[in-house]
């Protein structure tokens, strides 16, 4: 109802772009319309408040109208990206038992319309509780589903006025879910007046959006920051929705989508910055970015080579947010601040309704690096997890270290003037003969050198109580590890971070995992080297790169072997 407040003109409320350039704009009026339309569709379905809508479907503006009809009807809504494998996606939807089950038949990615139908229904196939599936086609429009259904244009074609199911504070809004890499993804259900609360926040206050201005943020349908980009409706923003890849058909794909659709804001993983950087990118220099006032930079620590050439070669005034948060509150805990400077490799501050602390290992407040813990609710923190029926795994995951406190997994430190630094996960964290580091220092360092395109490095406890460091690194066509660039390696890193940051073994990998958020993964390669299976180490069916995987799981036998 907060979305659609902003009333039925013919601007445009959602703007969907694609690799092509092609652009398909939904007006105020017309998503007014169709939320109104799915949700008495919805409703005619049987569906009730509390019953769950699920949808595997990519960033299009079918998934946005469907997410808000869902919540209108008091339902609540779960979603899996197209690019998620049929095991993962029902290990997700599964849990929930939804009676409605949205299916699109692919996404586009690198140049390539990646069909996506046979997947789509072994999803469908693998949920009986699902009663009715909608079938959204995208790219193959007139082809037959591949399963007994109902087409999204018959679901909206008659216009209705929304009718919004009033609802608790706490009421389930949605379900987000965990990266799942090490085990079944935890169910995450956040309510409707927190996540209400936390996102006009962020988002008005925060970000200052206000109506008419535009909103790009570079993400899947699986990652939390998708359901924040579609709560920019809550302050009367124009979304702009991509499918596709950040650097096709040229590494400037993002920038360019920015420059067309003249985004306010831009949101987008620190990744992203690295590659426009390598890439010798002049976005400020080649496309017209004056719209541009924030720019969010957000997934892992951005590496402090990063922050300079933002300013140099994107714009001198656009105000760079760094932040930092998580799937379980979906909001930042720590981020920009309008009134406040921006500092190189530093967020600037904790934000309003969010008391974080820094811990030490004894759970004492500390001035030095430790860990991150908020010490009094949020108003988006979980209601609870799916299935978690007494709490016992919420507890565990959050409170079993201190009762009463929230450890969210990240190490940082608080500097005198209110900036956050964050080294990395605390469960990843290197800890050296006592000394701890964070990954990402490692990785701000190496990487900045033309020869590594990206680098994995993890800590490994060995059972005789020595400590094992190797460094995988993924070079750039035509370089080749040999003594002469691993000295270089080692000297740039005793120099530019510390002699213990230096590794016992650099080893040359055929790629980084990561999540299908684009987390590269540092535990489960953690876990294989520490001698568990890989099928107890990672779900393949949650990472980008299941082969690449299977090569960590070879070389950590082999090791083993020596």
């Amino acid at each position: 109802e907060h979305a659609l407040r902003y009333g039925r003109g013919d601007t445009p409320a959602l703007v969907a772009v694609g690799e092509d350039g092609a652009e398909r704009e939904t007006s105020w009026a017309e998503l007014h319309d169709q939320v109104g339309a799915f949700a008495a569709c919805l409703r005619a379905m049987g569906v009730r408040p509390g019953d769950r809508v699920a949808a595997f479907l990519p960033n299009i503006p079918e998934a946005a109208v469907a997410l808000l009809g869902t919540a209108a009807t008091g339902a609540v809504w779960a979603c899996c990206a197209p690019d998620f494998g049929a095991d993962a996606a029902t290990d997700r939807l599964g849990q929930v038992e939804p009676r409605v089950l949205l299916l699109s038949d692919g996404y586009c990615y690198g140049g390539r319309r990646l069909d996506r139908r046979a997947v789509a229904a072994q999803v469908a196939a693998a949920l009986p509780s699902v009663e009715q599936v909608i079938w959204v086609p995208y790219l193959f429009p007139d082809e037959t589903a591949p399963v007994a259904s109902v087409t999204w244009s018959d679901v909206v074609s008659d216009a209705a006025e929304p009718v919004f199911e009033q609802v608790p504070f706490d009421h389930p809004l949605w379900i987000l879910y965990t990266s799942g890499t090490t085990g079944l993804p935890k169910g995450v259900v956040q309510g409707h007046g927190g996540i209400l609360v936390e996102h006009l926040k962020w988002l008005r206050l925060y970000f200052d959006l206000r109506p008419g201005d535009r909103f790009f943020f570079s993400t899947s349908t699986a990652w939390m920051v998708w359901n924040a980009l579609v709560s920019g409706l809550l302050a009367g923003a124009t979304l702009v929705l991509y499918d596709g890849s950040p650097t096709y058909p040229e590494p400037d794909a993002l920038w360019r989508v920015a420059s067309r659709t003249g985004a306010k804001l831009m949101g987008t993983g620190a990744g992203y910055v690295t590659v426009s950087r390598k890439a010798g990118l002049e976005p400020g220099r080649d496309l017209d970015l004056r719209a541009l006032e924030t720019l969010v930079v957000t997934g892992s620590p951005l590496p402090l080579n990063e922050w300079g050439w933002i300013y140099q070669h994107v714009s001198p005034s656009v105000r760079l947010d760094s932040a930092s948060g998580g799937t379980e509150v979906c909001a930042p805990f720590v981020g920009g601040v309008e009134t406040l400077p921006v500092h190189a490799g530093e967020i600037t501050a904790r934000w309003a309704g969010v008391k974080a602390e820094v811990w030490d290992d004894e759970g004492r407040p500390t001035a030095d690096e430790g860990e991150l813990v908020i010490t009094a609710p949020m108003p988006s923190m979980p209601l609870f997890f799916w299935n978690d029926i007494d709490g016992e795994r919420y507890r565990e995951s959050y409170f079993e270290q201190w009762p009463g406190a929230w450890r969210h997994g990240d190490r940082v430190r608080i500097n005198e003037r209110g900036g956050v630094v964050i080294s990395g996960r605390s469960d990843a964290t290197l800890n050296r003969h006592g000394v701890r580091m964070g990954s990402s220092d490692i990785y701000d360092v190496v990487e900045r050198l033309p020869e590594v395109e990206e680098s994995l490095v993890v800590g490994v406890e060995l059972p005789d109580g020595g400590y094992y460091l190797p460094l995988f690194v993924v070079l750039a066509e035509g370089a080749t590890l040999d003594d002469s660039l691993r000295q270089r390696l080692v000297d740039t890193i005793r120099r530019q971070a510390s002699p213990r940051h230096v590794p016992d073994e650099i080893v040359q990998a055929p790629g980084v995992p990561h999540t299908l958020t684009g987390k590269r993964i540092e535990v489960p390669v953690k876990r294989l080297l520490q001698g568990a299976s890989l099928e107890r180490a990672a779900s393949l069916d949650s990472v980008d790169a299941p082969d690449v995987v299977r090569w960590y799981a070879e070389f950590a036998a082999q090791r083993r072997a020596r």
